[in-house]
C-alpha cells in the first residue's frame, strides 16, 4: 500500500525504504513551497459571540492531508478534541484506501470539538486559512493531489454558514491571498471518524519525513502568529 506523494502505510521493506527516501526528496520541494498559507489572515468582522459558559461546538474542516490539520488544532486554546476522518462522501465509502481513489466525494477532513467560551468559530476559521492550510489551492495541498485533499469548511448550522461565506469575502475583498479563494462551504452531512492509524499521526511520528517537511511546520506557525491562542498538547 503506497501512500500519495511520501504518506507512508504498510508495505514490503525495501519498498518501504525505497518510498521513504522518494518522501522525504518530495516532501523536501513541499516545504519550499509551504503546504500552509503562511498568510496572517485578520480576524473575521462576522463572527459568533462569544459564549458565558463552557460548552461545546462542532465543526468540521478539511484542507488537504488530515494528519496536519489535526495536528494544528489539537494546538489551539479552546478546542477540547480534532479527530481525522472523512466528510463528503457515504458511509460504505469511508475508508482510506477507497477515499485515496479520489472517486467517493470524501474529503479527508478534521471534526473540530471546541469550547465557544474560549475560542470562536470564526477564530478557528482565521486559523484554518492562516496557517492549517493554503486555501487557494483547488483539489490539491502541498504535496498531495486530488478531490480527496479539497479545501472545504463543512458547516453543521446556518450561523457557522453564515460566518464561514463572510469571512471568505472578507478576505476575498482584502486581496489576502495572491490567488482566489477556492475553499467550499458545504453544509455537513455525516462525519466518519478514520482508521486508528490515522489518528493523533504528527505527534506520534514526528520524524517521519512527511510530518516534518510539511505538518510540524504548520505547528510552529500557529504557535509564532498566533501566541495568545496556542497550547502545547
Amino acid at each position: 500500500m503506497i501512500r500519495t506523494w511520501g504518506r507512508e502505510t504498510i508495505m514490503p521493506s525495501s519498498t518501504h525504504i525505497a518510498l521513504a527516501l522518494l518522501g522525504s526528496l518530495l516532501g523536501a520541494t513541499a516545504c519550499s513551497a509551504k503546504a500552509s498559507s503562511g498568510v496572517a489572515a485578520p480576524a473575521p468582522v462576522v463572527d459568533e459571540p462569544r459564549a458565558s459558559a463552557p460548552a461545546k461546538q462542532t465543526t468540521v474542516l478539511a484542507g488537504g492531508c488530515f494528519w496536519g490539520i489535526q495536528a494544528v488544532f489539537q494546538h489551539v486554546k479552546g478546542v477540547i478534541s480534532a479527530t481525522s476522518g472523512y466528510a463528503g462522501g457515504s458511509a460504505k465509502t469511508a475508508e482510506y484506501e477507497t477515499v485515496s481513489t479520489g472517486e467517493t466525494g470524501h474529503a479527508e477532513s478534521v471534526q473540530i470539538v471546541y469550547d465557544p467560551s474560549q475560542i470562536s468559530y470564526g477564530e478557528l476559521l482565521r486559523i484554518f486559512f492562516s496557517v492549517a492550510h493554503d486555501p487557494t489551492q483547488l483539489n490539491r495541498q502541498g504535496p498531495d493531489e486530488g478531490t480527496q485533499y479539497r479545501s472545504s469548511i463543512f458547516y453543521a448550522n446556518d450561523e457557522q454558514k453564515k460566518i464561514a461565506q463572510a469571512y471568505i469575502a472578507q478576505l476575498d475583498r482584502a486581496k489576502i491571498f495572491p490567488r482566489p479563494i477556492v475553499t467550499k462551504v458545504v453544509a455537513l452531512q455525516a462525519f466518519y471518524p478514520a482508521e486508528a492509524y490515522h489518528q493523533n499521526y504528527a505527534e506520534l511520528h514526528p520524524n517521519q519525513p512527511y510530518i516534518m517537511f510539511n505538518d510540524a511546520p504548520k505547528v510552529e506557525d500557529l504557535k509564532q502568529e498566533f501566541p495568545d491562542l496556542y497550547k502545547t498538547k
